[in-house]
């Protein structure tokens, strides 16, 4: 307990002060948010805000997990986690190629950073090392770090090992690209509005923390009693989550309407990378669905939106994502992000229950 409170108090630390600091260097730098033209016009306004503040969210959460595994190593000896660090990976990663687009925007002084073929070639390559990392690095605790297959809570529903072990890994490649193409853009697609994404990452991200806790304090060969999950250093991942949702947390206090900065790609896809490496770990990639289902909600609103107007040359939305047309419909900007906040926690809530029924069901809880 005194290892998870460390890593909240560094990662809130970091983001209160870092943040102020990051803005003013910013504003030195010029390197202000360009507005897409075709958006709401009531955003122009937001044109100049400083952007990169995704850099603070990350050192943020990294400082507080690496303050943790310090203090655990000089109090019991503990050794460093790798399953802990292939997660980050998967964030720091991400991030460091939403800083590259970015930055590519800021230089350019326009909407357009990477190109999509660029941005989807930097995701595949990423994914495609953290995804052989995951199956071939071993753990502290010997329980694998990822399993080559698709699960909805802990046991994989599909396995790819049916074909031989090559196969297997060629199939989990192409799963964890899937899975981290998706998540980072559902957060780069959410992140349109002042707090929206930070506030609903922060609440994804708390979720998480009760998932990948429980699974902690039921850890096969734990000796507690009911059903065990063979899962690698869940505290590791606890710790990270929390620290990121502690990091959101601080990054809200300035990026709440009006925003005094945005987290930009730096931000979003970090968030995503690491939204979808706590789901492999923790072996809930299907669960992920429920838990950030505000994200889901968003991603395919633009898929929706997109796929019937190449059909029709007619809209569903007045504007995509969906939070932009509930925008174009009247509400106002903070009328949207709460309310987006409110429909994020209940599906927190859902996916929490979901995964305390289904430990119950298999711990023969119900008679």
């Amino acid at each position: 307990m005194i290892a998870l409170i460390i890593g909240m108090l560094v990662s809130l630390v970091v983001t209160i002060v870092g943040t102020p600091l990051l803005i003013r260097l910013v504003n030195r730098l010029h390197y202000g948010q360009y507005i897409r033209q075709d958006g709401p016009q009531s955003h122009q306004v937001k044109r100049g805000t400083p952007t990169l503040g995704g850099v603070v969210i990350n050192i943020a959460i990294v400082a507080g997990w690496g303050a943790s595994a310090l203090y655990r190593c000089l109090a019991r000896g503990e050794q460093i986690s790798w399953s802990a660090v292939l997660v980050l990976f998967a964030m720091l990663s991400m991030g460091a190629l939403g800083f590259i687009d970015d930055f590519a925007k800021v230089r350019k002084k326009q909407n357009e950073g990477l190109s999509v073929a660029g941005k989807f070639a930097g995701q595949f390559i990423l994914g495609t090392i953290y995804a052989v990392l995951a199956l071939v690095v071993p753990t502290k605790s010997g329980l694998p770090s990822a399993q080559a297959g698709m699960s909805f809570i802990e046991q994989p529903f599909f396995s790819f090992e049916f074909a031989g072990d090559l196969v297997a890994t060629v199939l989990f490649v192409i799963w964890v690209n899937f899975l981290m193409t998706a998540w980072t853009n559902a957060v780069n697609l959410t992140d349109g509005l002042d707090g929206l994404a930070a506030g609903s990452s922060m609440i994804a991200f708390a979720g998480y923390a009760m998932i990948a806790f429980w699974e902690s304090y039921h850890l096969k060969g734990s000796g507690h009693e009911g059903y065990t999950y063979a899962v690698s250093d869940p505290l590791d991942l606890t710790i990270i989550a929390v620290c990121a949702a502690v990091a959101c947390f601080g990054f809200l206090w300035y990026n709440s309407n009006p925003a005094s900065i945005f987290m930009g790609d730096t931000g979003s896809l970090a968030l995503g990378g690491l939204f979808a490496a706590l789901s492999i770990a923790t072996h809930t990639e299907f669960l992920a669905v429920i838990v950030g289902g505000l994200y889901v909600i968003e991603a395919m609103s633009d898929v929706i939106q997109v796929g019937y107007f190449k059909m029709t040359h007619r809209r569903v939305f007045k504007m995509a994502p969906i939070h932009h047309h509930f925008e174009l419909k009247g509400w106002t900007e903070t009328k949207v992000v709460v309310r987006f906040w409110m429909i994020e926690l209940m599906f927190v809530l859902v996916g929490v229950v979901v995964f305390y029924g289904d430990w119950v069901a298999r711990s023969n809880l119900l008679g």
